[in-house]
């Protein structure tokens, strides 16, 4: 199981507004947060680069500089603390800011509209949120590509110390478990289970074949376990653009596909701003791998502003909406306007469509609303061992009480 996470010891506070930036300062304070306020960018930034934070407090609009602009300078210094936006601005240009943080990597915490109340500020910092490659893939997430590794993935190989663990996938008309996700993680002799933010090297190092390979020939291993005590889960490996256009890969695949008569097919996960990139490419492999029972999905789905002229031209079974549009959809009517729209969009093109980082009840209740196929996140369960798993599957979900009057009449019956 992941550590719970803990509260920030340092912070620093960038707002134009000297006042703004006192009364902060004291809030956090009162927290039990040392911290600084800056009005100058630059004196932020190099104090940033020096001290590497906890936390940052970042205000939108900057005088002659702007949250955007801090947004981009942070990922070049691979700053790896939380971010919280707070701004008088309209909420829709706080979502908006806290997206484009996410998209260049940054662990963003919900943002935060002036004024500011001790309370509201208190459960930001609180937030149960992860940082952007938590969940884990054997791909290459953005943070984890700015990370300082804590193990070294070669070494993890070579010694067997790689991992494969499971976040499982819920059905939400039955409200059961139908699949998971599998992910990697390094059991470090001395540093214990290390995230994949900590040991993931930069997009498209040649570490990644081996990996990939390592993740799917244990994740079709343990299906075969899985399927002997009757589960027969629809698994879902991540495979960066690297690995599924080097030669050799559609081979690797046809030799690790089960022969098993219940085998419900392999899903391949393939962000989507790597699937903008070559199209054409794409159709090509995903054509190919379909003929040994595997398809691909779109991870990360409305980061990257893939178009529906591209879209239309892919086979791929499964969109996965990328958590920043899932988190607080509920309450959010543009939030749960735009998963609307990619539930429409996703079956019009004949896919099943997951939310990804659910979280909260209430978004699950506003996800079943809107026919949402999938979903998967913290509040059904963290990713966990395959003997973890096992048990896992073998009792009652406690969600399925609590959710039961939210499911469709047809899947009640």
């Amino acid at each position: 199981m992941d550590e719970p996470l803990k509260r920030p010891r340092s912070a620093l506070i960038l707002d134009d507004d000297p006042c703004v930036g006192l009364v902060l300062s004291k809030m956090l304070t009162a927290l039990g947060v040392g911290n600084r306020h800056f009005v100058d960018p630059l004196a932020f930034l190099a104090e940033a680069r020096a001290s590497g934070p906890d936390l940052i407090l970042l205000d939108l609009a900057l005088g002659q500089s702007d949250a955007i602009d801090l947004i981009r300078k942070l990922e070049v210094l691979k700053y790896r603390g939380r971010v919280l936006l707070v701004s008088g601005k309209d909420i829709t240009i706080l979502n908006e800011a806290e997206r484009i943080g996410r998209a260049h990597g940054l662990w963003m915490l919900p943002p935060l509209q002036k004024p500011v109340r001790l309370a509201d500020l208190h459960s930001r910092i609180d937030a149960r949120t992860s940082p952007p490659a938590d969940h884990g893939h054997a791909g290459d997430k953005a943070a984890a590509r700015h990370a300082a590794p804590q193990a070294d993935l070669g070494e993890a190989l070579r010694e067997q110390w790689t991992e494969v663990w499971y976040q499982p996938k819920i059905d939400l008309k039955s409200l059961r478990v139908t699949g998971a996700e599998a992910l990697v993680r390094v059991r470090h002799p001395l540093r214990g289970i290390v995230q994949p933010v900590d040991f993931l090297p930069p997009a498209s190092d040649p570490l990644y074949k081996p990996l990939t390979a390592f993740v799917m020939r244990r994740a079709m291993s343990d299906w075969l376990v899985f399927a002997e005590h009757g589960f027969l889960l629809k698994l879902a490996v991540n495979v960066p653009a690297s690995v599924l256009n080097a030669p050799g890969f559609v081979d690797v695949l046809r030799r690790m596909i089960p022969a098993a008569p219940g085998f419900p097919g392999l899903v391949l996960e393939i962000t989507e701003d790597e699937i903008i990139r070559d199209p054409e490419w794409l159709r090509e492999i995903a054509t190919q791998v379909r003929l040994y029972n595997a398809t691909i999905s779109i991870d990360d789905f409305g980061s990257a502003y893939a178009s529906l002229s591209r879209l239309k031209d892919l086979p791929f079974s499964e969109l996965k909406l990328d958590r920043s549009f899932v988190t607080g959809c509920a309450a959010d009517p543009l939030k749960r306007g735009l998963c609307q729209t990619v539930v429409d969009l996703g079956h019009r093109f004949g896919a099943t469509v997951c939310a990804e980082g659910v979280e909260a009840e209430g978004d699950v209740r506003s996800l079943i609303g809107q026919s949402f196929d999938t979903a998967q996140g913290y509040f059904f369960a963290k990713p966990m061992p395959a003997s973890e798993l096992m048990a896992f599957l073998a009792q009652e979900p406690r969600w399925q009480i609590g959710l039961a009057d939210a499911r469709p009449a047809a899947a009640q019956a």
